[in-house]
């Protein structure tokens, strides 16, 4: 008896989870149906792609990377992408796993594995030694682009960036969808659900003290955040966080030759400035760091005129001289934005 309940509450499990499997692939579908990739497509390390692209050339092309679970178009609702175009040859690319790029199992997608697919896609879509945008998780990426492909790039603007290991909650709570076969299961039952109801907290919590304005929203859509696949990229994205930081921290020494800026909030409640920007700071001999009152985890959209000026900044010192460091001070620069 006791054995054929067992049995009964196993295979009703198993189809309740099945449906619930097929409901949120089906309501991913439909968020992608709503909301179509707006723009190209390049292959590159054996994968597709997707990018935004705008501006002309004039100085060094322009490369944003956006952070952990959002996709391109947040460079598009901060108004950084438009600011930066008027200027430059510019491009937002989605990272493997967000948005319409794909994201294989045939590799870890460390930092180290997304710059280097990103840099064959620099050499296939014919831009020279851009100016590498990073903001959050983008910032590793960043990071790893300059240190195992220095010659690829002529200068990093890094926002809101972890470059330290640190304990941190939120990875064990966000990393088991990574986890093989069970995180599987995960992402396409509960995960959905569960990332629905915290969502809308988590948002606030990136911009808090700011408001979260409705461009973001709009843009970035949370059932697109919430598709299975795009579950999968930002937990193994938030797995491999620490350990890849741990690795890089010993080679901050070794980005010498290229002009740096870090630009982060006062405020910022994801990643702490002190043990994070600040430090990177002291480590990058010449780098500028410019600190925003009032400004938390998503600094470009309170200040995308500075982030603007700093990517200017970092172009001209490139061009004036290549080999230097400094952007425009080497002090801390308390930003007021007005």
């Amino acid at each position: 008896m006791a054995s054929s309940r067992a049995k009964t509450i196993v295979t009703a499990s198993a189809v309740a989870l099945g449906a619930t499997a097929l409901l949120n692939h089906s309501l991913a579908r439909q968020a992608e149906r709503a909301h179509p990739p707006a723009g190209r497509f390049v292959r590159a390390g054996g994968i597709k792609l997707h990018y935004l692209e705008s501006g002309q050339d004039g100085g060094p092309p322009v490369v944003l990377l956006h952070g952990n679970g959002v996709t391109a178009e947040d460079w598009i609702a901060s108004g950084v992408f438009g600011l930066v175009s008027a200027r430059h040859r510019v491009l937002a690319f989605d990272r493997p796993g967000y948005g319409y790029s794909e994201r294989p199992r045939d590799r870890f997608w460390t930092a180290e594995a997304q710059a280097a697919v990103l840099a064959e896609a620099f050499m296939r879509l014919g831009v020279e030694r851009p100016v590498v945008v990073g903001h959050s998780w983008g910032t590793l990426v960043a990071m790893a682009l300059a240190l195992n492909h220095p010659d690829a790039i002529s200068g990093l603007v890094l926002l809101s960036g972890y470059y330290f290991p640190t304990a941190r909650a939120d990875i064990a709570l966000f990393s088991p969808p990574a986890i093989p076969v069970v995180g599987d299961v995960i992402r396409y039952t509960v995960g959905p659900l569960l990332g629905s109801l915290i969502a809308p907290k988590m948002i606030e919590k990136m911009f808090a003290p700011a408001p979260v304005p409705p461009d973001f929203t709009a843009a970035v859509p949370i059932p697109i955040m919430l598709r299975p696949w795009q579950i999968k990229g930002s937990a193994e994205d938030a797995a491999s966080m620490s350990p890849w930081a741990a690795y890089a921290e010993g080679r901050y020494h070794e980005i010498t030759q290229l002009p740096i800026a870090i630009v982060v909030g006062e405020d910022d409640g994801i990643v702490d400035v002190g043990r994070h920007s600040a430090r990177l700071h002291q480590a990058v001999p010449g780098s500028s760091l410019h600190m925003v009152p009032g400004q938390g985890h998503m600094v470009h959209h309170g200040a995308p005129e500075l982030v603007a000026r700093c990517i200017d900044a970092v172009a001209s010192a490139h061009r004036e001289t290549p080999s230097a460091a400094a952007v425009e001070q080497d002090d801390v620069d308390r930003a007021v934005v007005t």
